[in-house]
């Protein structure tokens, strides 16, 4: 019998890979993008209380209103910019699910789907499952700029989505403002949706500003915004995301996310929404995540590494070339088994497995482990 996925060729993923091999080889593991330290005291206890006090049901569908309205609130502190918390935000199963219930939503069979390689690694498949096309547009190692010339020769009149992701995953760039006024020039006069994946929005650095896709009024009325309460916080595991969109667009998606998850942690939701009263629990970020930047990056500056500092995420990506000439699969393997440090190879997320000899370290990780994982480093 033959009873194939509809993705019968897809494998582990290389997270999973590189993360067993850590543990294998008891290596320090800079590869998945979790931290290592703990998630606030505070929230926990804020999510202990919502149990304690009743929060144990189904949460509304759409989410929490509480956490809908700090959602909103959080939008219009920091962009200036409104999105209905009863029509227009609804809470996730993490940015995944969202970024999956998007795709099934609005992808039929044959519509194409433009997406920027290295892409994370869960646009494809969603695309692929709903019997899309992907159509990739490479990116360059090391600044990966957009040549907007490419992305408008792509665009025909089977593009249903383009998919964009600032601050950019695997990388660690950022898009610019004209970066988005191009897509918005693009899109204009379209029927094309934008799926924006802003799940690092609050790590930007350098006083850099996040340039969200609810920043420029011609996208807003087209796109998706998801973010990452667990980027956000510090609880990957908890797998708490949102989505915003104009009320026509987040009406369609509530018909496919009430069968896909229905509704999510209520208790997690209520925690969160009480934690996020207090502002600096967000705006701080960036200042957190820059000093962690700015230490790894400090202790590997002697190393035979070559890089460009992340401008956001909290990744680094770092150039071996001047190491070795091996694939950046078996290298970022055999740094795991012989050196103890695992990080992730950028090829997996390119077009035909480019391979451009740099891998990604997370950096959302204790001083002390960026000290003891700069020293291995500095070895090499």
């Amino acid at each position: 019998m033959n009873h194939q996925s509809k993705l019968p060729n897809v494998g582990t993923t290389i997270f999973t890979v590189m993360s067993a091999l850590a543990n294998e080889y008891n290596a320090i593991n800079l590869s998945q993008g979790f931290p290592n330290y703990p998630s606030s005291q505070k929230l926990n206890d804020l999510v202990t209380n919502a149990m304690t006090n009743g929060y144990n049901q189904y949460a509304p569908m759409a989410g929490n209103l509480d956490l809908r309205l700090a959602v909103a609130h959080k939008y219009e502190l920091l962009y200036k910019s409104t999105y209905h918390p009863e029509k227009e935000i609804t809470i996730t199963a993490g940015a995944t699910q969202a970024i999956y219930t998007i795709i099934s939503a609005f992808v039929r069979p044959n519509d194409e789907v433009i997406i920027f390689k290295p892409a994370y690694d869960c646009y494809q498949p969603a695309i692929e499952l709903n019997g899309g096309k992907t159509i990739p547009i490479q990116l360059y190692a090391p600044n990966y700029n957009v040549n907007w010339d490419e992305v408008a020769s792509k665009i025909t009149s089977k593009t249903k989505m383009i998919i964009i992701n600032s601050p950019h995953n695997p990388s660690g760039t950022i898009w610019s403002k004209d970066d988005l006024l191009q897509l918005q020039k693009l899109t204009k006069d379209t029927n094309i949706i934008v799926l924006s994946d802003e799940v690092y929005e609050h790590i930007v650095f350098d006083d850099a500003q996040h340039q969200s896709a609810c920043l420029f009024t011609g996208l807003k009325q087209r796109s998706f915004i998801t973010a990452s309460f667990g980027k956000t916080f510090h609880n990957t595991g908890w797998k708490i995301g949102y989505c915003c969109a104009p009320d026509y667009l987040m009406e369609e998606f509530r018909k496919v996310h009430q069968f896909n998850v229905f509704s999510v942690n209520h208790p997690a939701q209520k925690g969160i929404a009480d934690y996020m009263q207090d502002e600096e629990t967000y705006l701080g970020l960036n200042t957190f995540f820059q000093r962690k930047r700015d230490l790894f990056l400090s202790l590997i500056s002697e190393s035979r590494f070559k890089f460009q500092p992340s401008k956001g995420t909290y990744f680094q990506v770092l150039d071996y070339s001047e190491i070795a000439d091996e694939y950046d699969v078996d290298f970022a393997k055999r740094l795991t088994k012989d050196y103890k440090i695992a990080s992730i190879p950028l090829s997996v997320f390119n077009e035909n497995n480019k391979d451009d000899k740099v891998l990604r370290f997370c950096f959302a990780k204790t001083d002390k482990t960026l000290v003891d994982a700069a020293e291995i480093l500095c070895k090499i």
